[in-house]
């Protein structure tokens, strides 16, 4: 039997009955901004299916799919959105989050419109036109962006491409964005589609074992080392392996620091957590690292911020051993590797360490918290400017167990992965890609996903200015969450950078850039204008004060407080490498060069 439809209302109709182990739907829903590349073949798609494939309307195509992005990363990967644009510019605008969700192994179906697959009406408006190639068109750019790229440019090409779709989205290894270019006239061409192509399917989500040869190496290399460290990533929670995790470190008395993506695997308070590592990171795990003669990656793609580039682990006896679904990742720099899943991996390694425990400086924690009380206090009274270590200290007494902090660039991550007191999932940021921009749309995504949350979104005024338009929808769709937004009047983390590798203060911060008229910007205004409840916090007590009223907002509620630009936590942290000029007339950048090279003799690139 079969059943005729157009293309695009067979993908929507197959989308709606993809299901998850826990009965809800795989693609929960599609952002759209509608042009002529979709509007009518998946627009009216998108009408007929109706709820059963919710349509939610984005006001720029990049944060609408950084929405879907975040939703999906809240949802530990276990659901995911869709994002439809039309051809050109639109489509084009959803590049930056393609690689956003690449660099984080996060799954977002996108599907953007294509040009005419019979050519005829060539070129069409907004078609790019490759002077060699008839068969490129805009949509090429998400090639390397994408874990799965297709072209749908005849009908039954869906009952192909979607199944590898899904494939690729379900996949702990390949987990990452799926591209479906969708040529518009195919959009509206119907097909005699099988009925058995729409049943229902739950899609489960694999749990790799490790290999025996390999497990036994590890299991080994754990048995001989004498001061091991667990590195904590992402994978852990997108493995669900949290409580194990816990039960691992805990039977083994082995310190957990952790990575962007990790932290708040464990709570701030277990006793095993040491707390942030790397650049960004406490100086409890800094120490641990440096001391370890055995680094475990679990789930960690070992980024240049958790390694302080590559000069952290500084044990001339230091082996690494990463875990990791993914061989690529599990292969690095020469490490021993186990590829497999977090939590199986865990309970085997358990299972063969039996009752072998190792040591653990416990005081080393009690010196980072002291260090980030002193720094996250309430300043005493006076005129100055508060830090934005201030900041969040207020919004981290202000928080609850269900409260979420999240952030993507700028001065934020650094701030919040170092001194921030997270509960058990109460931390998202997204620093694969430092994606400013990230931090509206993403707080609206994780609150569709974790509605009972709440989410705290915390950006700089300079991240705001480059995308704030998904206020508005957040407000249309009675989405709430509390924006802290910090003012220091133009990029204050990439100036304090500036200056610190030598460089001369230099269009970063507003007054530093070339300008006629001095920028005056009313954040709370603009915010009330897409109609937000918008207020300025004078300082600390009143910013306390208006977080507390914020508490269960059916809208978003925006806090704008003025801070100082100078100023961040230098407890704790680690070198990075930024290349500093060899050559510059100015002393500054002669001193930073000569630091540059004493510290990049630390680097060990493999082992």
């Amino acid at each position: 039997m079969t059943i005729r439809l157009t293309a695009a209302q067979a993908m929507m109709r197959w989308l709606s009955v993809q299901q998850t182990e826990d009965g809800g739907r795989f693609i929960e829903g599609v952002w759209a901004i509608f042009g002529h590349g979709n509007v009518a073949g998946i627009g009216e798609a998108l009408h007929g299916i109706g709820a059963a494939l919710p349509t939610w309307r984005g006001h720029n195509e990049q944060t609408m799919a950084h929405a879907a992005i975040a939703y999906a990363k809240a949802a530990k990967r276990r659901r995911a959105m869709a994002v439809t644009t039309s051809i050109g510019p639109g489509a084009l605008n959803v590049v930056t989050a393609a690689a956003l969700a690449h660099v984080n192994r996060l799954p977002v179906l996108i599907i953007p419109g294509d040009v005419f697959a019979n050519r005829a009406p060539d070129p069409v408006l907004q078609q790019i036109e490759d002077f060699s190639d008839g068969t490129v068109s805009a949509n090429d750019c998400f090639r390397p962006v994408s874990r799965y790229f297709d072209r749908i440019s005849r009908p039954e090409h869906l009952l192909t491409a979607l199944p590898r779709a899904f494939r690729v989205m379900t996949d702990p290894a390949d987990c990452g964005p799926v591209t479906l270019a969708f040529c518009q006239d195919v959009q509206a061409e119907a097909f005699d589609y099988p009925e058995e192509f729409f049943a229902p399917k739950v899609w489960r989500f694999r749990r790799p074992e490790p290999d025996a040869g390999d497990l036994a190496e590890a299991v080994a290399a754990l048995k001989a080392a004498k001061a091991p460290v667990i590195v904590a990533g992402g994978g852990v929670i997108y493995s669900q392996a949290e409580a194990e995790l816990a039960a691992f470190a805990t039977a083994h008395n082995i310190p957990v620091v952790e990575t962007q993506g990790g932290k708040s695997a464990l709570a701030f308070d277990h006793p095993l957590n040491f707390g942030p590592v790397g650049v960004t990171g406490a100086s409890s795990a800094n120490i641990a690292c440096e001391a370890a003669d055995l680094v475990i990656g679990l789930g960690t793609r070992f980024q240049d911020f958790t390694t302080g580039s590559w000069a952290l682990f500084k044990n001339p006896a230091r082996r690494i051993l990463s875990i990791n679904v993914q061989a690529y990742d599990a292969y690095k720099h020469g490490a021993l590797h186990l590829v497999a899943d977090a939590k199986i991996a865990l309970q085997a390694l358990g299972d063969a360490l039996g009752s072998q425990s190792f040591a653990a400086n416990a005081a080393l924690r009690d010196d980072w918290f002291a260090a980030t009380a002193a720094v996250k206090a309430a300043p005493g009274a006076g005129n100055a400017l508060p830090t934005d270590a201030q900041v969040i200290g207020a919004v981290n007494r202000a928080a609850m167990p269900e409260t979420v902090v999240m952030g993507a660039a700028g001065t934020m991550p650094g701030e919040l992965h170092k001194i921030w007191d997270a509960a058990q999932g109460g931390y998202h940021m997204e620093y694969g890609f430092s994606c400013m921009g990230y931090e509206i749309a993403g707080a609206m995504g994780i609150k569709m996903a974790r509605p009972g949350a709440d989410v705290v979104c915390m950006l700089g005024d300079g991240s705001y200015m480059m995308a704030n338009s998904e206020l508005a929808t957040a407000v249309m769709m009675g989405i709430g969450f509390t924006v802290v937004l910090t003012d220091n009047r133009g990029y204050g983390c990439i100036n304090r950078l500036q200056q610190a590798t030598g460089g001369a203060p230099f269009n970063n911060l507003l007054d530093d850039s070339h300008h006629v008229n001095p920028a005056a910007i009313d954040f709370v205004a603009h915010a009330a204008s897409m109609g937000a409840k918008a207020v300025k916090a004078a300082d600390i007590a009143a910013l306390e004060r208006e977080l507390a009223a914020a508490k269960g907002a059916a809208i978003p509620v925006v806090i704008v407080i003025d801070t100082d630009p100078a100023p961040s936590t230098e407890a704790g942290g680690y070198w990075w490498d930024v290349a500093v000029p060899a050559v510059s007339v100015r002393p500054e950048v002669g001193a930073a060069r000569a630091r540059y090279e004493e510290m990049t003799q630390n680097q060990r690139l493999a082992d």
